[in-house]
This record gives structure tokens, sequence and C-alpha cells, in this order.
């Protein structure tokens, strides 16, 4: 049996704890999912320096999954615009059973190997391509049929799984495994396994992010501002990185469209603003580049 069907030795009379202990025995059981992480990150690194490259020379994060994991790589991927500025059509992802899954279960879809490759050969995959996939239980049939579709067309795949030698750990280019083990509720893998499943994906997705000079010291320098609370950050994470007070920092947003890593150049640098975006335009999108260009 799968480590994540296996009924926990833990908590057999869960259904008798008092309130307090029962919320003591879901949320201690989360830092086991922090271990596994912390466990898989040799392979979690191997995978990011992998995928730097492709994505650098113009790839896409393509996201595979079935029922939780389907869903964690869905909002994975729609977060990436807001935090990064990255493009929507640079980080797609396929849910078995279509858009419709992530609302309602839609019964047999993950069983469908063919219906995976089918769906990822549908995006034209090509060799700059980065597919996540993932299973928590490592062999849905789905997400291998897109693994093997993936491969086929040159895509480097990494393989996120929470069991133990994994075929979808094990057929992609970089496997990742969160032995997360047993569940409180037995086979309940949207607890601790799928807490591990959201931990790496922040964590990938992130890591690329800084490779691609979309942070600049800890500050989200190339965030896209959509409602007022994310205008009032720019504002913020400006002022933080440049120390200028609020009106200097607001008036060189707003000549740059609220751009902060070219209020940040522009600023820092003491040029004008069109200077400051043909220098992170020399620079690759650096700011620290820029800045000493």
């Amino acid at each position: 049996m799968l480590k994540t069907e296996t009924p926990s030795s833990l908590h057999t009379g869960l259904d008798q704890y008092p309130t307090e202990q029962l919320v003591s025995a879901f949320v201690d059981d989360q830092l086991n999912a922090v271990e596994a992480v912390r466990k898989a990150g040799p392979s979690i690194a191997k995978a990011i320096t992998a995928a730097v490259p492709r994505i650098e020379a113009g790839g896409r994060l393509l996201y595979v999954g079935a029922g939780t994991s389907g869903r964690l790589g869905v909002l994975d991927s729609v977060e990436l615009y807001p935090t990064f500025s990255w493009p929507h059509e640079r980080a797609l992802a396929l849910l078995a059973g279509g858009e419709s899954a992530m609302f309602q279960a839609v019964e047999g879809a993950e069983d469908d190997r063919a219906q995976g490759a089918k769906d990822l050969q549908g995006l034209n995959p090509t060799p700059n391509d980065v597919v996540l996939a993932l299973a928590a239980s490592g062999g849905t049939p789905y997400v291998l049929g897109a693994i093997e579709a993936a491969r086929a067309a040159g895509a480097l795949t990494i393989g996120i799984a929470n069991n133990t030698d994994a075929p979808v750990a094990n057929s992609a280019e970089c496997g990742i495994t969160l032995d997360t083990g047993a569940e409180v509720i037995s086979g309940s893998t949207r607890l601790k396994a799928g807490t591990s499943q959201k931990i790496v994906l922040n964590t990938i997705s992130s890591a690329i992010m800084v490779r691609l000079h979309k942070v600049y010291g800890n500050l989200m320098v190339d965030l896209k501002p959509t409602n007022a609370k994310l205008f009032a950050r720019t504002v913020r994470l400006t002022m933080h990185a440049t120390g200028a007070d609020e009106a200097s920092a607001r008036s060189a947003l707003e000549q740059c469209g609220f751009h902060v890593k070219v209020a940040v150049v522009a600023l820092l640098k003491k040029v004008p603003v069109p200077q400051a975006e043909t220098l992170l335009a020399q620079s690759k999108g650096s700011v620290r580049a820029a800045l000493s260009a």
C-alpha cells in the first residue's frame, strides 16, 4: 500500500478527539510537509538549475495534475502575473477533466493516460518549455501521459510525487520525492501532501523569477499593479528600495506606468525614466547591473 494511502497509526481515535486536540493533530502534522520538502532540497535545486536556461530562452512553465495537485498547479500559474508580471501565455496549467474540474471533480479523468498526452500536445510543447507534473500518489495515468508527451517534444520534465520510487518522479528528467507519509485522515492528500506540493511550487517558480531578475534584494520589483492594494505596494517598495519620500517615489512611478524597477533605477541613478528603461534593457532586466552600469 502507498504511504499516502496507509492509515496513520498515530490518530486511530481521531473521531473522538476534543476539538482542541483535533486542531493540534491537523496542524502539527503539517510540520511533516515542511520536513519532507527540506529533505528534497537538492532535487528541487537541481530542477530549478535545469529550468532557468530554458525559461531564459523563452520557454513556458506548464503545470499538469489531477485533483488537488492539479488545482495547486493552476493556483501557481495564475499568481505569477500579478507577482512578477509574468505573461499569462507563459504559465499554463492542465487539469485532468478540464477547467470545470477546478470546481467539481470529474470522475475518471485522472485515469486517462491518452488524454493527458493529448492535452499536453495541444499546448505545442517545445524544448524550451518546463513541465511541472504533480501527483501525490505518483502514479496518476493522466500525468504520466503528459510527461511522456512532454519528453517526446524535448521539454524539460519535473515530476513531483509524495511516494518513494513513484513513476511520476522516475519518468521525469528531474524527479522530486516528497515523502510525507500517512495522512491524519487516511488517504486525504489534500492535507500535508498538498501542503508540501504548494511549498515546492512556490519555491520553484519564485526561484526562477529571482534568477530572471524580477527581485531586487528581497523586493518584488516587477509586480503588475492591478488594484489599489498593489498600487500602494509599488509606492512602498520604491520608497524602501531607494530611501525616497512618498512624493518622489510616486512621481517616478507615474512616469513609468508604476514599474517599480524602472523607478528604482531612475531614483538611485538620478537619471530620467527613459534612460533608466534603457539601462534595464541593456542589463537584461537586472536592477543591480543597471545601477552599476
